[in-house]
Order: C-alpha cells, then sequence, then structure tokens
C-alpha cells in the first residue's frame, strides 16, 4: 500500500503486550519479534468469525511476506496492529498492515496467504469465505 493509513482507518485491530525477553542488547524490540505481532493480527482475522474462513483440513500459509521497518519499538508497552485486505483471490487473500506504538507507524507489512489443504495444495476459497474477506478491504 503506497500510502500510510491511521489507526483508525483499519477494520481490525488488536495489540500485544511487549515483552522484556522481547529485546535486544540495544534495549529495543528485536526486528524478528516484529513477525510474530504481525501474526498475531492475522491469526484474529482467520479466526476471528467463529472459524467460518477456515475449512476442515484446510489452512492458510503464508507465500510471501514484505516487512518494512521505520521505527525502533521500545520496552515497555504495547505495540497496535492494524490489519485489513488489499485483494481476494480464488485461493488466496493479500493483507497489509500496520504495527503502532505510541501512536507512531513503526513497521507496515503485505503478505500473501495461500489456503491449503492436508496435501500443501492451494484450495479455492468458500463463497462465505470471500464474502467476509471482502467485508475487511479498504477502498
Amino acid at each position: 500500500m503506497e500510502t500510510m493509513l491511521k489507526w483508525d482507518d483499519f477494520p481490525l485491530k488488536t495489540y500485544d503486550k511487549l515483552r522484556y525477553a522481547d529485546t535486544d542488547r540495544q534495549g529495543h524490540v528485536n526486528n524478528a519479534v516484529f513477525a510474530t505481532f504481525l501474526e498475531t493480527g492475522r491469526v484474529e482475522m482467520l479466526y476471528k468469525n467463529d472459524g467460518q474462513l477456515i475449512r476442515d483440513n484446510h489452512s492458510f500459509v503464508i507465500a510471501s511476506l514484505t516487512l518494512d521497518l521505520l521505527a525502533e519499538i521500545r520496552w515497555p508497552g504495547t505495540v497496535e496492529i492494524g490489519s485489513c485486505i488489499q485483494k481476494v483471490g480464488n485461493s488466496s487473500i493479500t493483507l497489509y498492515q500496520q504495527l503502532f506504538q505510541n501512536d507512531k507507524v513503526v513497521a507496515k507489512a503485505s503478505s500473501v496467504l495461500v489456503q491449503v489443504n492436508a496435501s500443501g495444495q492451494s484450495v479455492a476459497l468458500s463463497e462465505e469465505a470471500k464474502l467476509i474477506l471482502q467485508g475487511y478491504i479498504i477502498r
């Protein structure tokens, strides 16, 4: 997404509490932990609707993840995670997320999630799932 979104623009919002163990020797949250924050937002989206997005014996895998670190995150405190859908495909979704601390954007990420069956083959999203996901698109 070219333009940064404001916190209030996101249809899906959550947060994570920062742990001391998330910090590195420089005293800020380690960059590897940013992906864990994104996971929190992603998982809450996928399971928000009583699991209606997940069909039996299916799951979502990350096919692509682009993460831009824009500022450091400092402990203690929380990080806010805003998530929205950019695109709904046949078996995939493109997710856009921003991380905030103290009302400042500290990271942005785009990821492609693909629904797969137990054998790892991509599977079409159900029409019900597509309708739910369309509701999370920012126009």
